[in-house]
């Protein structure tokens, strides 16, 4: 007897680019059809970097609108990239327009919450990577240089604001509340000690579901089309939580990579890891489904190759992302190296003269045309993702013994080499939807499609084509490494993270 086939739709939300996505099962393979893809990027409104929210709805709304009738699409879940977050006023109206991570006044934030609490506090509390983008320092430039927080009755992260606008709903994900360094990982429950030694007024911070949770029925406009009788399901709600859904590791404790405009490095583990050796790695541990964590370092990722691109564009030079890699790829490796997670590096800008300056600071050969400057990119990427798997095998005392890619950067053949080459271990590159299809994996548990996550990976496993790269080992690799180690060190001591 042949199974039904069971659609479900996924809103998955990028720092560049968003889209929805048809994700059907027939019981044996499941299939990511993409709807409709929108562009987006934050601007400065009021004098803070704010991601337009009226044109996120508006587009994801129309993605909604063009799954048509012809399968009834069961539920919706949306998923976005961490930290950021939506206010609520009590009536439940949003406030404003969410403000963006990249915006400058988190890095003012970070030290006054260093000269409040002290490092040791912040990681302790949470697990959490210190790390500017976090909620915590947003909030806290709310809390002292705005009034945002004096009206907002609800904190949402980004993926339930938008549950908020399909179903009503006024709860926040696990996997998304774990990116906000206000998340005890261990406790399970908001640090509202922390938040109130902050000034962060601890009645925004909502109730915190799993991965799977029914939030209700799609209510409105969209409940009356296509979405007719759909239910909205929390996913994992963090983009990087839902990858590792979807990702078929060849082993227990690989190393995941989810490579987009940032790239999250690390590994799941049952429990989180906050011991004095993770606080130094300055590892992090975010929430995974069912109960898992996710010890990782969050990396700049392809953020410097997207701002390096719009730079050109805008000198009238127009290159795709495989015409830079092929550029790149006729560079001798590691003539250049920068630290991907340096301060200047996080705003929007002018990418290429930053990473040129940083060079020229630093003592490397300063890149010069446009794939000299990709190529400085993909291997600091990769000598970044090698010292993460030292890190975490210092933290674990498991060397990881594969690498998993996941997502747009597993296109890339020239990064995935390089990672090879720099871990010396080898790399499997797939799915590139991983990410849309954890989201919509998830939902299919809640549903009763899919038993668990380890049926999930199975699934994906028979589905998508996995490309793996042998690693080619040279001592050059370990030197440079070993120079990105001093200049990763020399930038913390710059942002006050360590003792000069």
């Amino acid at each position: 007897m042949t199974r039904a086939v069971r659609t479900v739709a996924a809103v998955d939300l990028g720092a560049e680019s968003g889209r929805v996505v048809r994700a059907t099962f027939d019981g044996e393979r499941l299939d990511a059809a993409e709807v409709s893809r929108f562009a987006h990027l934050p601007r400065p409104v009021d004098g803070i970097l704010r991601w337009d929210l009226a044109g996120l709805t508006r587009d994801i709304t129309a993605g909604l609108g063009a799954l048509g009738t012809d399968a009834p699409v069961a539920s919706v879940g949306v998923d976005s990239w961490g930290v950021d977050y939506g206010l609520l006023r009590a009536d439940g109206t949003l406030l404003d327009a969410p403000t963006c991570y990249r915006d400058p006044r988190q890095l003012v934030a970070l030290d006054e919450a260093l000269a409040t609490v002290g490092r040791d506090r912040l990681y302790r509390a949470t697990g959490t990577q210190i790390n500017e983008i976090n909620t915590v320092f947003a909030l806290l430039s709310d809390a002292r240089t705005t009034r945002r927080l004096d009206d907002a009755a609800t904190l949402l992260m980004l993926p339930d604001v938008f549950h908020h606008l399909l179903s009503g709903s006024r709860v926040t994900e696990f996997t998304a509340a774990s990116t906000s360094g206000l998340y005890d990982m261990v406790g399970r429950r908001w640090a509202v000690e922390l938040a109130e030694e902050l000034g962060i007024p601890a009645r925004v911070l909502p109730e915190v579901v799993p991965a799977g949770t029914d939030l209700g029925p799609v209510v409105g406009a969209l409940g009356e089309g296509p979405l007719a009788g759909a239910r909205v399901v929390a996913p994992a709600g963090h983009d990087t939580a839902s990858a590792v859904v979807a990702t078929p590791f060849t082993a227990p404790g690989a190393l995941f990579v989810s490579s987009g405009t940032w790239s999250l490095v690390g590994v799941e583990t049952p429990h989180a890891v906050v011991t004095p050796e993770s606080e130094a790695a300055n590892l992090t541990n975010e929430g995974g489904v069912a109960g898992t964590t996710r010890l990782l370092r969050n990396v700049m990722g392809l953020w410097l190759l997207q701002e390096c691109r719009r730079a050109w564009a805008r000198q009238g030079l127009q290159l795709s992302y495989a015409e830079l890699v092929e550029l790149a790829a006729q560079e001798p490796e590691l003539r250049s190296v920068v630290n991907p997670n340096a301060p200047e590096f996080l705003a929007p800008g002018d990418m290429p003269a930053r990473v040129q300056a940083y060079c020229e600071r630093t003592g490397s050969p300063v890149p010069q045309t446009p794939g000299a400057v990709a190529r400085c990119v993909v291997d600091s990427l990769a000598l970044s993702y090698r010292t993460t798997v030292e890190d975490i095998a210092a933290v674990t005392g498991t060397p990881p013994p594969a690498v998993h890619i996941t997502g747009g950067g597993a296109r890339n053949r020239l990064l995935a080499q390089a990672t090879a080459d720099a871990t010396g271990l080898p790399v499997h590159c797939g799915p590139v939807e991983a990410t849309a299809l954890g989201n919509a994996a998830v939902q299919l548990v809640a549903l009763g499609e899919l038993a668990d996550v380890a049926e999930v990976r199975a699934v994906v496993a028979r589905t998508a084509e996995i490309r793996t790269c042998s690693p080619r080992p040279q001592a050059r690799w370990e030197e440079a490494a070993a120079r990105l180690r001093q200049m990763t060190l020399d930038d913390d001591r710059r942002r006050g993270l360590l003792p000069s």
